[in-house]
């Protein structure tokens, strides 16, 4: 038996879930999110809680089983309260900035800027030239969009230069030693 597919989702007042066949339609006052669902799988409203059921017992079905219950329950957090993460900049000179709503222009070292397009649904916020907040209600696009921000410039364990996730612990080495044998 799946411990995470089997506890039971409250659902918090404004959102909806709607099931037709195979997908799950959940709205809030965030958003709206669809997920497409394997055979063998259904989604139980039961007043304010969902619930995921399977009909197989098969290694597959357990393992799909917390999986879409997860899923679920991001995407009720997602409509309802939202996702956010947080990346800084550190270096001398190193910025960003938000052009219109569908671009973040990156000056981090490099001999040109580095443009990002903006995927759809997603919130980027630069509060200060070092800090980049991305807000959206699918946590997946918020974490891949992040993800790929720091892969531009992922700090470097020397001077810990690049960017990184807020609180992000950055091992550093210590550099080179000067002087030798002699």
């Amino acid at each position: 038996m799946s411990r995470i597919g089997v506890k039971a989702i409250a659902i918090p007042s404004g959102v909806t879930i709607a099931v037709a066949g195979s997908t799950v339609a959940v709205k809030g006052p965030k958003g709206e999110l669809k997920q497409e669902l394997v055979t063998g799988f259904a989604v139980k409203v039961e007043g304010t809680s969902a619930s995921v059921t399977r009909q197989g017992d098969e290694r597959r079905d357990r393992a799909f089983h917390g999986l879409y219950r997860a899923l679920l329950n991001n995407m009720i957090t997602g409509v309802s309260k939202g996702f956010q993460k947080n990346l800084e900049i550190e270096g001398v000179g190193f910025n960003a900035r938000v052009e219109g709503k569908d671009k973040l222009i990156l000056n981090i070292g490099f001999c040109h800027t580095v443009d990002i397009k903006i995927p759809d649904g997603l919130v980027v916020e630069t509060p200060k030239p070092t800090q980049i907040f991305i807000k959206g209600s699918d946590r997946q696009k918020v974490g891949q969009f992040a993800a790929v921000v720091r892969k531009v410039r992922p700090p470097e364990p020397y001077k810990g230069k690049g960017i990184r996730y807020d609180k992000e612990v950055i091992q550093r080495k210590q550099g080179k030693s000067v002087g030798g044998k002699g």
